[in-house]
Formats: structure tokens, sequence, C-alpha cells
């Protein structure tokens, strides 16, 4: 780990445990409850990745993301599901299920919280974040593997490759498949996913994303102060920079279809936003953009650069905004 990462690595330890106590502090003094979590562990034997899917009421899209990870996965792995609620049926559902392992809370903790709960029951060496609106396709987990075996170290974050029906980022590919179970093209995704143009490309930061289960501990999991989860993405990139991570590559092969966030529009949504530049002293775009270069064609590991001086007034701009809004 390069000194100057060293010793910004260390400020950001100590941030993160006093951000940690101060949460649990608000939760004994302040009435703020901490959820409530069962776990349920059913499943043992050789896997290959333990696959964290978060889902909140959404049944018919964790269904059809849970078969295809059954059929169109090259090797087997942990399937780890945290329930939120489990209201629609998906609680009963998930007990039937003698392949997959489960975290349960009777409300919506929002992903922070449930994805730090799936890895109490990790037991494999890689955690894949995957979330339950998508399907993945054919080999989309080989391509990953055979990457990391070429990487040859755990300090790296790497990303499948979405395709979307309304395109949400450069990162993703834009083709309509369908926006929901009850309209998906399976078929047609199947013929046609591999001739669909895309390069492997910078700045993996959201789902669906994999990194050692050494890497996460490190950096803490996802950051709760972000809960029920808006910037929890970028957050966790940045203190993967910070420890030292410098390859965030996105792998085109490795393709999963996306029908689009549904459980976003439901929650009462954290600041975000503001609460990233509070802690980080800069925007999630700084990151996203200047460090991570995402969406751009992938030319290699990326590093701490010093910002120029166009960023850094931006970005005391936005520390003061940050304080007056956040």
């Amino acid at each position: 780990m390069k000194k100057r990462q060293a010793k910004d690595y260390s400020v950001f330890v100590i941030t993160e445990l006093l951000n940690n106590f101060f949460f649990e502090y608000l939760a004994m003094n302040k009435g703020m409850q901490l959820p409530g979590i069962r776990k349920h562990k059913t499943t043992s034997g050789e896997f290959t990745f333990s696959i964290f899917v978060p889902t909140w009421n959404n049944i018919d899209c964790l269904k059809l993301c849970i078969e295809s990870i059954r059929k169109n996965s090259f090797f087997k792995h942990q399937l780890i599901v945290h329930i939120n609620e489990g209201s629609d049926g998906s609680l009963e559902w998930i007990t039937q299920q003698n392949d997959i392992d489960y975290t349960y809370s009777k409300t919506n903790i929002g992903v922070c919280y449930a994805l730090n709960a799936c890895r109490t029951l990790v037991s494999t060496d890689y955690i894949l974040y995957l979330n339950d609106d998508m399907y993945v396709c054919p080999n989309w987990d080989k391509v990953l593997y055979d990457e990391i075996q070429l990487i040859g170290h755990p300090y790296f974050f790497l990303s499948a490759t979405a395709i979307e029906p309304i395109l949400s980022s450069s990162c993703a590919i834009q083709k309509d498949f369908g926006t929901n179970p009850s309209n998906f093209k399976e078929k047609e995704l199947l013929e046609q996913f591999e001739s669909l143009q895309m390069q492997d490309w910078s700045g993996s930061t959201w789902p669906p994303n994999i990194v050692h289960r050494d890497v996460w501990d490190l950096v803490g999991g996802y950051s709760i102060e972000f809960s029920p989860g808006m910037y929890s993405d970028p957050d966790f990139s940045m203190k993967l920079l910070l420890s030292g991570v410098e390859i965030f590559k996105g792998l085109a092969k490795s393709r999963v279809y996306h029908f689009g966030s549904k459980s976003v529009g439901r929650i009462k949504k954290n600041k975000g936003y503001y609460s990233f530049i509070a802690k980080w002293k800069i925007s999630s775009s700084t990151l996203t953009k200047y460090y991570l270069k995402s969406g751009h064609k992938y030319n290699g590991p990326v590093s701490m650069l010093p910002l120029n001086a166009g960023l850094k007034l931006k970005n005391f701009y936005k520390r003061i905004l940050a304080s007056i809004k956040g």
C-alpha cells in the first residue's frame, strides 16, 4: 500500500469506528431502533462465490433471479438472500428452498444492514452483490472467476455488465428485453446477449460486483450511515480505493439483464449525496469520473491523483452546500 494511501486509510478507519459508535449510541440512547435480524443457514458443500441478494416484497423478480443463477451459472455458488418484511410470500417461499441461506427482518432495514447481515453467513472467499431484479446470463460467473485468477491477488473490485431496457449509465448496454418478469423476453435475450457490443470498462461501483471477503472485512462492509442505501455504492468504492484497491474493472463478457430498480421509489431516501460529500470532502461524481473513470475503456489500475484547481474549487463549493443541506 502506498504511504499516502496508508495515511489516508488510517484516518478512514478511525472515522468508520467513530461512525459506528455514534450510530450505536443513537440506537441505545435516542430511540433509534437497530434491526432485529433472523439468520438461517441450510447449505453446505463447496461453493465458488457467496451471492448476496437483498429483496423487499419483490417475489416475482426474486424467483426469476434465483432461477437464472441456478441454470445459467458455470459454478455452484452459495446463495444468501436477505428478506425485508416478506409480506408478499417471499419469506414463505425462501423457507422452502433447501439451497438458499437467508437472513430476515420484519421491516425494511435497507441495503446496508441487509448486506452486512448476509456477510455473517458467508462460506467462500468471494462476496458478490446482485440486485433481485437482475437475471444472470450463461457463464456470467466463469468470466468473473477467470479474471480473478488472472489478477492473482485479492485487491480488486470487479463488475459484470448490465443490459438494461432504459440505460442508467455508460457502464451498461441498452437493449429492451422487457421491463418486468411478466413481459420478459428470455428466449430473445439468450439468443442475443453475446452479440451486443461492449468493451471492458473502468469504474466498478454498482452491482453486480464482486470483492474478496478479506477486503470486504478490511473496509467494514457497507456503511450504515447511508441507510437505507442511497450513495452507499460509491461510498463502498471510496473505501476500497483508500484501502489500496486499484483494480476497478467492469467485464464486458460477464452479462446480466437488469429490469431496473423498483424498490427505490418505495423508500424514504436518505440524503446520500450530501452525506458522501460531508464524509469524504469530495462529490461522488469526482470519485466516479475523475478517479475511477467510470464507463471509459479499461486502461489498467486507477490511483489517487491530486485534484486540479478547478476540481478543488468545485468540491470546496460542494462542501459548503453539504454543510447547509446535509
